[in-house]
């Protein structure tokens, strides 16, 4: 199946620990502990009128990211490489060694510029089926571990960890299950896994699927569907994980302990930028508007933080019945025109090839396959450039030294250079 039902479907479609209980309030019996130190296959409902509630404690600091009077950027995509459905790219941080993520479950080492080894094959326990498969990783800092993120053969999501060989492959005897939970329906599963400046590891969940948000999910939080969740992955004694004492709703009753933002539809994609730490997410939207939230590393990268779905698609009143009180509204929003459907992204640009790029937030369209650019500035969109065309983008991901990458649907990997 075409991964067009991977985006363009989920469109429309200090010291103490203290237990938490069980992993799932179905299907995994991993626990936790508390430590110190984060195209809808159902229908499209469209949102209605405009409307929205600033979040408390907006903020006044002094701009993020600066305008840089070089003009317009302009770049070029160059194709590095063709793979099976990739759906990711990620590089070991100690040496750069680069992964592509293939849904259908491998994790290809790219070796110039052709598929090299497996660095994982775990076909046996996932399948690329619509929006389910393999569909995240992530390694940490010092290259020894690598987190999974995936659905499957029961199409639940599951987060687990493997060790990595010094030649960049993944033991398999090492499989172990951190987190996982049930996904009532086969889509927004999200599927990113990302580790903040904090060393926590951040998981993108989605709303758990169908269409509207028909269980209201996404702002309820006893449930970890439709959020970012933000855990210390590390097994520790018999916790298969640990909560960071200061997640936002440790303590709170009936709330999940490991929720650090909210009311999210589909988070796709999102990153943390890597001079500013801000977290930036490519939230995938119903039937009309696609939005990019923010969280300011200075008010706290997002913690907290109820970005309003399904309160709201976009800046629009979406269901009624669902509150409208402390919603951070996104700072750029698009509506469903000219072939666009589905957002996907989502890296600052950092690098050094284009100086006309840096600090600017690079997105794209995965139906219209167009890629697009924001300027911002004290915390605000300035503008917004078209930088081209390519085909069915699924994600746009950083290299350990700031450049982009640009990943299709058909295979294909491109990075991105001065035009």
């Amino acid at each position: 199946m075409s991964l067009l039902a991977i985006v363009a479907a989920g469109c429309s479609s200090d010291s103490a620990k203290v237990p938490v209980g069980s992993v799932g309030s179905s299907g995994s019996a991993a626990t936790s502990t508390t430590e110190g130190q984060p195209t809808d296959t159902s229908g499209t409902a469209a949102g209605t009128e405009a409307s929205t509630t600033a979040a408390p404690g907006a903020a006044t600091e002094a701009p993020t990211t600066v305008a840089v009077p070089l003009g317009d950027p302009t770049v070029a995509f160059n194709q590095i490489g063709q793979f099976s459905i990739p759906v990711k790219l990620t590089f070991r941080p100690t040496d750069g060694l680069m992964y592509v993520v293939e849904q259908a479950g491998k994790v290809v080492i790219m070796d110039n510029g052709q598929p090299g080894a497996d660095a994982l094959d775990m076909t046996n326990l996932t399948k690329a089926e619509g929006e389910r498969g393999l569909l995240g990783l992530a390694i940490t800092k010092d290259g020894s571990l690598a987190y999974v993120d995936y659905t499957n053969n029961d199409g639940d999501t599951r987060i687990d960890e493997y060790a990595v060989n010094a030649d960049g492959t993944f033991d398999k005897s090492t499989r172990r299950e951190v987190l996982g939970f049930d996904q009532p329906y086969p889509n927004h599963n999200g599927g990113d896994v990302v580790f903040g400046p904090d060393g926590m590891l951040y998981i993108g969940t989605g709303d758990g699927g169908s269409g509207g948000d028909p269980d209201r999910r996404a702002l309820n939080m006893s449930e970890w569907l439709g959020k970012i969740l933000r855990i210390d992955p590390h097994a520790n004694a018999d916790a298969a994980y640990t909560v960071p004492a200061d997640n936002p709703f440790v303590g709170v009753d009936a709330a999940r302990p490991e929720i650090w933002s909210f009311g999210l539809r589909n988070p796709w994609r999102f990153s943390f930028d890597r001079q500013t730490g801000d977290l930036w997410i490519a939230d995938v939207g119903q039937g009309q508007w696609e939005e990019v939230d923010a969280g300011w590393a200075a008010d706290g990268g997002g913690r907290g933080l109820n970005f309003g779905w399904s309160a709201f698609e976009g800046n629009h009143r979406f269901n009624d019945d669902q509150s409208a009180d402390g919603v951070t509204p996104p700072i750029h929003e698009y509506e469903h025109v000219g072939q666009d459907c589905s957002i996907s992204g989502s890296a600052l640009y950092r690098g050094s090839a284009i100086p006309a790029l840096v600090g600017w937030y690079v997105f794209a369209d995965y139906c219209s396959g167009q890629v697009r650019v924001l300027q911002i500035a004290d915390h605000a969109e300035v503008k917004q450039v078209g930088l081209g065309r390519v085909t069915s983008v699924v994600s746009i991901d950083e290299g350990p030294d700031g450049e982009l990458y640009v990943l299709s649907n058909g295979g294909g990997v491109y990075s991105v250079t001065p035009s």
